[in-house]
């Protein structure tokens, strides 16, 4: 699937050093996301590629990257200020590659929640909106909201994809926590997981990723 996409590579600062990442740009985008890997698997991972596919299809270019970490092929993620200075990096290189269509910016679980955390620190430059697929509210087991404390000091547009079936965030927890923010739109997706997979027995595993990412195009679009 990656044969239609570019690599590229760009500097993600100091200790950082250089990242590479996955671009596509269909003809006719409307919009650039900058697309941002989980914690365990990087940005070639089948959901991240069939994320990206989907979203081509209904015109949002994707640039996907790699976090320092993954980069040197370790499991342990960096420090948050790594992660977060990878982001501003990466928006800045999905910029340059389309400065002619809107940015955003975000990514699954800890991709999207560094994303985040990097804004309320200080305005992502370009960024337009952040979205969110599978928010990472509190570890399994433990539920808090504490993890989204920083998401009022965001100061644009917040996508949240959620699935009903997710052990990361109680939805009891984050419907609350969200209605306090006026900017947020939470969209809640019956029967997913923290992966966005569903029982076979709903029968309707293959139009998940689909409905993603038309909401994504829909709500970037809007």
């Amino acid at each position: 699937m990656d044969t239609a996409a570019r690599e590229i590579s760009f500097d993600a600062g100091g200790r950082a050093g250089t990242v590479s990442g996955l671009l596509w740009h269909p003809p006719g985008a409307t919009c650039m996301l900058a697309l941002a890997h989980g914690a365990g698997a990087g940005m070639r991972h089948p959901f991240m590629e069939s994320l990206a596919l989907e979203l081509r299809t209904r015109g949002v270019a994707t640039l996907r990257y790699q976090f320092p970490y993954m980069e040197r092929k370790s499991r342990r993620p960096d420090p948050p200020v790594v992660l977060q200075a990878t982001v501003r990096a990466a928006a800045r290189a999905a910029a340059a590659a389309a400065p002619d269509l809107p940015l955003i910016a975000g990514g699954k679980s800890m991709g999207g929640r560094m994303t985040s955390l990097a804004a309320a620190d200080a305005p992502l430059e370009g960024v337009g909106g952040i979205v969110f697929f599978g928010f990472p509210l509190h570890a399994a087991g433990s539920p808090s909201d504490a993890r989204g404390a920083h998401l009022s000091r965001v100061a644009v547009p917040l996508l949240f994809l959620q699935g009903t079936r997710d052990k990361l965030a109680d939805l009891g927890l984050l419907r609350p926590l969200l209605d306090g923010i006026p900017r947020a739109t939470l969209k809640v997706f019956e029967e997913a997981d923290h992966s966005f997979h569903v029982p076979k027995t709903s029968g309707h595993t293959a139009e998940v990723l689909g409905l993603l990412a038309q909401t994504v195009a829909d709500w970037a679009n809007a």
